[in-house]
């Protein structure tokens, strides 16, 4: 054959053509023991002329034909063309043709994160209202202001002086406004009811050490009596069972019942209070030892020596319920802080309540009558109230 007949311009040598070339390779190389040496590729024009081609967006892509099987000299020939932050090209194939063959998997939402406590703090929540929305009255709000408006009116009208009432209008002559004293007396029955409620034998009002004492002042209402009374002092018992008025002296009550001491509060209501140590009989042996009436439920307990502001008898009474008179913590006090008991401090007997105010605590008794309904108070007729417990 003519060699210039048989001459073919060469076909450029790029990557696929090189691989071709590769795996038309006799068997019989690539079954010697000794490798072949990696073949040096040179980038041909052809390579240098598809680089543009893909970046100005791959108008034309000519089909490249993909290695087959695990040869190591192609894969050797990959690695050389590849860059340092390149995958091969098979690679990439293979986990297209992986993804392909798999069906989509689809992912399920998370589940919103739960409460850890009952009691967690939840956020805040913001609420965004127009201001024409709370500018925005009903009619049912103007009815409900309204009809507040005039309970608060009547109920403030109905606490006022009459004098006042008179001048506004709202009174006329001595006729007064209906319910006042119903309204303040219901009040003040209410704060009865509940200390009442709450009242127990066996709930005892705190004790004290002597280190604790405090001074306790003169509080008689009135004046100080003078104390020409106690030589001739004695104790009259009435609305006993026996049906007979029993007197006492002090010899009679010091000799015959037990003493028993205890450091108690008293709480006065001006709103002043003092610890002080009293020694005396308990009201329940009197109680024991003098029974009243089966019907009993009240002792009024009552001083005849009492005195108002300017020296005349006005004699001071308070009523005591039975429960309260049969309390282990009320006495017939006859000394205070060891010593007998002085007139400022209501000398020779005196009540002491430590569960009641100290308008309770009666100075200087000199009679006391069981009831069967609740008798007058001292107090009670001039504004305050008949329990008075604490």
């Amino acid at each position: 054959m003519n060699p210039e007949e048989s001459y073919e311009p060469a076909e450029p040598r790029g990557p696929s053509t090189a691989a071709k070339a590769e795996r038309e390779m006799p068997e019989s190389g690539a079954a010697e023991e000794t490798p072949l040496p990696l073949p040096q590729v040179e980038p041909s024009e052809s390579t240098v002329a598809l680089e543009p081609q893909t970046q100005t967006g791959h108008e034309e892509e000519e089909p490249i034909a993909l290695p087959q099987g695990n040869d190591p000299e192609t894969v050797g020939i990959e690695q050389q063309q590849m860059g340092p932050d390149e995958l091969p090209l098979s690679s990439v194939v293979r986990e297209s043709e992986s993804v392909g063959s798999t069906p989509p998997i689809v992912a399920e939402p998370a589940p919103a994160p739960k409460a850890k406590g009952f009691f967690r703090e939840q956020p805040p929540q913001m609420i965004e209202v127009a201001p024409h929305v709370l500018r925005h009255w009903t009619r049912r709000d103007v009815l409900l202001f309204g009809a507040g408006a005039v309970a608060a009116l009547v109920g403030g009208g109905s606490l006022l002086p009459q004098a006042t009432l008179e001048r506004l209008g709202l009174a006329h002559g001595t006729k007064p406004w209906p319910g006042k004293e119903w309204l303040l007396n219901k009040a003040l029955r209410i704060d009865d009811d509940v200390a009442e409620a709450l009242f127990s034998k066996n709930r005892l009002v705190p004790t004290y050490t002597k280190s604790q004492i405090t001074p306790l002042r003169n509080n008689y209402n009135g004046a100080t009596p003078d104390p020409g009374y106690i030589p001739d002092w004695h104790l009259t018992l009435s609305g006993l069972a026996s049906g007979l008025s029993v007197s006492l002296n002090i010899r009679n009550l010091l000799t015959r019942f037990q003493m028993h001491e205890q450091i108690t509060r008293l709480v006065c209501v001006e709103g002043w209070s003092a610890i002080a140590w009293w020694a005396g009989l308990r009201f329940d042996d009197l109680l024991r030892a003098y029974p009243p009436m089966s019907q009993a439920k009240w002792a009024r307990v009552e001083s005849s020596v009492n005195l108002d502001p300017w020296g005349n008898p006005d004699p001071y009474f308070v009523s005591l319920d039975i429960p309260t008179a049969r309390h282990p913590q009320t006495l017939l006090a006859t000394h205070f802080n060891g010593k007998p008991l002085t007139v400022d401090h209501g000398a020779p007997l005196r009540l002491l309540v430590p569960v009641k105010l100290g308008l309770k605590n009666v100075k200087a008794i000199t009679r006391i009558t069981y009831m069967e309904k609740e008798p007058k108070d001292y107090w009670a007729e001039r504004g305050y109230s008949n329990y008075d417990g604490i």
